[in-house]
């Protein structure tokens, strides 16, 4: 099953981009009626996070939730089998790009927008520096070979084990004075997690981007993932000032707020699907019952 996906995303990359997005949306539409589990997922987190927003809003922000994830995953088509001259016409980079430059050990905060795969993949075509990536194994043996050699299909990437541990990657900043893709916004369980605000509830997150950062000596800078009609635009946000601190705890709740503050621009664009919520302190109820 793992070739025939992939002989048929090959296929999809030959197609126009207009197509190709007029097909994600089709299939997000009956996707989100398809996967009532997901669609249940995706409705109270916006909830929970949108309180103050009408159910019908919050509804119609979950639809176009499904349509982007499926127009990102057929997009993937393109930015691992077409020609770097077509990604690089659909990809834009703006912002604070110099600070993509130099040598200083420097962690790219790039949060599970649907695009994520997109900025990466940009960001090894537009900067020379080595770059690495921490990646979780797929299931399916071919879909896993495919998506890493994707992700690898340009630059200098080295991609790294969850399962490795921290060693490697704090090594990686130290030596090579290069830049790590961190993805530090999803539910990991309780070990090694903290609880801090995140949209006016507690959630438990990993406070690695501090962490790394104070190990590797490394400035922290955002990149977030826009999906256009045109293709893709990624945004590189300034140095964040006076971080990391020494207060691990304040450190990730900033890092919920720059997050918090992103969402907003493109609430549609972001991973509701993931029960962000599903760890909870000792003694209270889950938000998902």
């Amino acid at each position: 099953m793992g070739k025939l996906f992939i002989g048929w995303m090959w296929l999809m990359s030959h197609l126009p981009l207009s197509v190709l997005r007029g097909l994600g949306w089709l299939m997000g539409r009956v996707l989100f009626y398809l996967v009532p589990s997901r669609r249940r997922i995706a409705l109270r987190n916006l909830e929970l996070c949108f309180p103050e927003t009408t159910a019908a809003q919050r509804r119609d922000w979950a639809k176009q939730s499904f349509v982007v994830f499926c127009q990102t995953w057929l997009d993937r088509s393109w930015l691992w089998f077409a020609p770097q001259k077509t990604l690089e016409k659909r990809t834009r980079m703006t912002g604070a790009l110099q600070e993509l430059e130099g040598d200083t050990p420097t962690i790219i905060f790039a949060p599970h927008f649907y695009s994520m795969d997109a900025g990466g993949t940009a960001l090894t075509i537009h900067c020379n520096r080595p770059f690495t990536s921490i990646f979780s194994t797929q299931p399916n043996a071919d879909v896993d070979a495919w998506i890493r050699k994707g992700r690898q299909r340009f630059g200098d990437v080295r991609m790294l084990n969850r399962d490795d541990g921290i060693k490697p990657i704090i090594a990686s900043l130290r030596k090579d004075h290069g830049l790590l893709y961190l993805l530090p916004d999803m539910d990991f369980g309780p070990s090694d997690s903290l609880f801090v605000p995140y949209f006016g509830q507690v959630a438990a997150t990993i406070p690695s981007l501090s962490r790394f950062a104070r190990l590797g000596k490394a400035k922290v800078i955002g990149m977030y993932t826009r999906l256009t009609p045109q293709g893709y635009e990624v945004t590189i946000s300034p140095a964040w000032q006076d971080f990391p601190s020494d207060d691990v705890v304040a450190d990730t709740t900033r890092q919920n707020r720059e997050l918090e503050a992103q969402i907003r621009t493109m609430v549609p664009q972001y991973y509701w699907v993931h029960k962000r919520f599903k760890t909870r302190p000792e003694g209270e109820p889950s938000l998902y019952s």
